[in-house]
């Protein structure tokens, strides 16, 4: 399996499966405590990133509602991202501090719901 190289601000560069759910590669290479609080499955934006390089030019027509829905901007769902070469995002949401007992259930490998893709 190929990998490709992403960045966590304040983390550093990690390899990654290419093709990951960013969520899961944020969480299992990257070590992040990051909040995925409803599962990956889009129905909440605790999961939320900022990409400081290497925005994907797509996105799921979930995500894209659920932002709108937040009137969220300037942020993207890890959890309806797949992990490509050059990416550079910096987590919004960490279990530590928040109040929280857990981030969340562990995300599935496939992206929730079944993403339909649309361009940014």
């Amino acid at each position: 399996m190929s990998t490709v190289t992403i960045s966590i601000h304040s983390v550093g560069d990690v390899q990654v499966p290419a093709q990951k759910r960013l969520v899961l590669a944020l969480v299992d290479e990257g070590g992040v405590d990051q909040i995925h609080a409803c599962g990956g499955n889009c129905k909440c934006t605790t999961c939320a990133v900022r990409f400081l390089n290497g925005e994907p030019a797509r996105i799921t027509a979930a995500e894209k509602e659920k932002l709108a829905e937040r009137g969220l901007t300037d942020v993207r769902l890890s959890c309806q991202i797949l992990a490509e070469d050059g990416m550079k995002v910096e987590i919004l949401n960490h279990l530590e501090g928040s109040g929280r007992s857990d981030p969340g259930g562990r995300p599935e490998d496939a992206i929730a719901p079944n993403p339909v893709w649309e361009t940014t």
